[in-house]
């Protein structure tokens, strides 16, 4: 069975690394610990955090959402069949479809006829974006993304939804998103990560140095630019990025871990122990459940 880290869920569910931790602790989904205690998530955590995004997205309350997954997950408890399954917000609710069946996620009772309204969870959209070139950088693919024909919420899907299937349209997704809403930090940070993930690595320290820029210290845009670094061999500016990160969110788990393993290996052991402890202790509760 595929696992998914929380890099992968960040991309693919299109949910920033707080709002994750969030609803694990809220019980929404339940990951497995991986070799290193990381999160691993399957298929199923996937289709729910995507629904949740996706209808959050739609200005459906928060309790409602957790409401109707819950009831999904209640209905089909072995949790594969969910992937068949979307999510939508309509006037009747929070409506699950299966082909042409439609019903209530939080009555289980079935709907007559067919919405109009597309799904706000589904396939992948059905025109991809223009060819770019591989070598082409973000800078580039920013100032050739013309007007797109789509809001930057629905290219930052579009690219999430591609990622897998043809990398270098994603990141054109992710380009013509960001030339829509240049507030749209998710953007950056899928654009970053997938650069990262290609090989790309200059082009991918650009871009999370542009989201610093624009957007202050965000605790993710740290954590991946750290990540990064850490991949150039430049371990003791990944330090000082992941405490800039600690900084702004001291709950970061990940950092606390990363900053563990580093301090090891510059000789520091008593940094390491502490950071080492942090990271134990922010595990713990959700280990406990």
């Amino acid at each position: 069975m595929h696992q998914y880290s929380v890099r992968d869920v960040e991309r693919l569910a299109g949910l920033p690394r707080r709002r994750i931790r969030s609803l694990v602790e809220a019980g929404l989904v339940s990951p497995e610990r991986g070799p290193r205690n990381t999160w691993l998530f399957s298929f199923q955590d996937l289709t729910v955090l995507r629904s949740a995004r996706a209808l959050a997205t739609a200005r459906v309350p928060r309790k409602r959402i957790r409401t109707s997954v819950e009831e999904l997950k209640r209905q089909f408890p072995g949790g594969g069949h969910l992937s068949g399954l979307s999510l939508s917000a309509e006037p009747d609710g929070v409506v699950v479809r299966e082909g042409d069946r439609r019903w209530q996620a939080e009555s289980g009772q079935y709907l007559l006829g067919f919405a109009d309204e597309a799904a706000i969870v589904g396939d992948a959209a059905d025109a991809a974006p223009p060819d770019e070139p591989a070598d082409a950088t973000p800078r580039v693919l920013l100032r050739r993304a013309a007007a797109p024909p789509a809001s930057a919420d629905d290219w930052f899907d579009r690219g999430a939804l591609l990622e897998t299937q043809d990398p270098n349209a994603a990141l054109e997704a992710y380009a013509r998103a960001i030339a829509a809403d240049p507030g749209l930090l998710k953007a950056r940070i899928n654009l970053g990560c997938l650069l990262h993930e290609m090989g790309r690595l200059d082009q991918a320290e650009k871009v999370y140095r542009e989201a610093l820029r624009t957007h202050g210290d965000d605790p993710v845009v740290l954590y991946d630019l750290g990540v990064l670094l850490e991949d150039l061999g430049r371990r003791r500016e990944a330090m000082q990025v992941y405490e800039t990160a600690l900084r702004k969110d001291p709950r970061f788990a990940d950092c606390h871990y990363n900053l563990a393993l580093l301090c090891r290996g510059l000789g520091r052991p008593r940094e390491a122990i502490q950071h080492m402890a942090a990271y134990r202790r922010l595990i713990a509760p959700i280990e406990s459940e």
